[in-house]
């Protein structure tokens, strides 16, 4: 599919008004924090699956044949609600009571009412049930596809290897896992606590379809999850910087999950609108 150059700037513009968004809750979550590296990583991600790529019905958010989409690393609040909220799953005063209480959004997804299609925190799951998904799918014909986004801290979960073995014995071509390829975990760069190496060239030997590109490039993203699907599933190693558009977050694993004040907040919320207000 080609997208026009007024679709991708329209993408882009809600890419940064979800990152100021996300900011937002973040200064609004106080004390308690929010996961501010992991999400500003994946904005673009969500941007182009709801802005231009996901098949979904917000009034119905059960109709039958819309895409799936499951969120492995479930410490991306601050990107995943933002987007719910642009496609309209949400209303912006839901942004505003991250982990309030009586609020209907929390620091990970678990009301399953609000568009999502899965609820969890534990890394590693998201995979399976999602492959258990796309073979129920199949069985019934349907023509939607299963996207999964993952981090990269994730894959050191020994379980999601044995599901890309399954969706790859199954030739799962109905499935697209997104990595998030940031490279800091918790624990700090992912090659020194635990090395992922060239991953095309595992998911290739997984008998994977494998696509690399630009995690915050709009356009790439677009070419790569729009691409004719072969008769395997296909992986998306998507490279991406932790804390991306703000300076002091950049690549800091100590931002994976952090508590912004004010003036910190004012500062990011400056860089995102390029100096002005």
């Amino acid at each position: 599919m080609i997208y026009t150059s007024n679709q991708i700037q329209n993408i882009e513009a809600m890419a940064k008004r979800m990152r100021l968004a996300a900011l937002d809750m973040a200064l609004a979550a106080g004390k308690g924090g929010a996961h501010l590296g992991g999400g500003l990583s994946c904005i673009e991600i969500f941007a182009v699956l709801y802005g231009g790529v996901l098949r979904f019905d917000a009034r119905n958010p059960c109709w039958q044949d819309r895409d799936r989409f499951f969120v492995g690393k479930n410490h991306c609040v601050l990107a995943q609600f933002p987007a719910l909220y642009e496609a309209g799953y949400i209303e912006e005063q839901d942004l505003r009571e991250l982990t309030k209480d009586g609020g209907r959004i929390n620091g990970y997804p678990w009301n399953v009412e609000l568009g999502l299609e899965y609820s969890g925190g534990s890394l590693g799951m998201a995979i399976s049930v999602a492959i258990g998904v796309a073979l129920a799918l199949r069985e019934k014909k349907s023509k939607s596809h299963i996207y999964v986004l993952m981090g990269d801290g994730e894959l050191n979960e020994g379980s999601v290897w044995e599901a890309f073995m399954s969706a790859a014995q199954y030739r799962l071509n109905n499935l697209t896992v997104i990595i998030d390829r940031n490279r800091l975990c918790y624990d700090g760069d992912t090659e020194e606590v635990m090395a992922l190496e060239d991953l095309d060239a595992k998911f290739q030997a997984f008998n994977w379809k494998s696509e690399h590109c630009n995690g915050h490039d709009v356009q790439g993203l677009l070419r790569c999850l729009t691409e004719k699907q072969s008769d395997m599933p296909c992986a998306i190693v998507a490279d991406t910087v932790k804390g991306k558009g703000v300076s002091f977050m950049e690549n800091r694993p100590e931002w994976h999950h952090g508590v912004i004040d004010q003036k910190q907040y004012e500062r990011a919320r400056a860089e995102l609108l390029g100096g002005k207000e």
